[in-house]
């Protein structure tokens, strides 16, 4: 069954279908207001801080998927050309190194204008895009960062999607 079939109804706000959704898949998660959840979401490399917020001002599901970084300040040039480098290659969301919080950004944003709705297979693909990008690029961020690899080189460990484990 779809994890859209989960909802016959029109009008479901879109943070509580994430809320079944991290349920479902057993993501430890707050409610943080009725429009706010955050859940940890644990992959091969690291366990994202994901966050999605509604707003209906704008009709836009945000979604901000983090996690912690703290290079060297002798680094950030290094890692905003890398930065531009990830984003040439994401056609949804965007990364952002926030340095004051010490943290990796993953941003994208779901536009519902016109009182259209988001499905459950629609926002657990959204989450799923986040985290496997996350997790794409995380090895390119460590080569820049700890192993003195230029951006051009720590890209060349995620220009091909890796499938299944070694």
């Amino acid at each position: 069954m779809a994890l859209s079939e989960h909802y016959l109804e029109d009008e479901i706000h879109p943070i509580d279908i994430v809320e079944h959704l991290a349920a479902h898949h057993e993501w430890d998660f707050d409610r943080i207001a009725d429009d706010q959840i955050a859940m940890a979401v644990e992959a091969q490399w690291r366990t994202y801080s994901i966050t999605l917020a509604w707003s209906g001002y704008d009709e836009t599901l945000r979604m901000v998927c983090t996690f912690e970084l703290d290079p060297p300040a002798d680094k950030l040039p290094a890692l905003y050309a890398l930065l531009n480098q990830v984003n040439d290659q994401c056609w949804a969301g965007s990364f952002t190194y926030w340095a004051e919080q010490k943290l990796m950004v993953y941003r994208y944003g779901l536009v519902l204008a016109g009182g259209q709705t988001a499905s459950a297979d629609q926002i657990d693909t959204m989450i799923g895009a986040a985290v496997a990008s996350a997790e794409r690029y995380y090895p390119a961020l460590q080569l820049l960062i700890w192993g003195d690899k230029t951006p051009d080189e720590a890209m060349q460990i995620a220009i091909a999607e890796a499938y299944g484990r070694a």
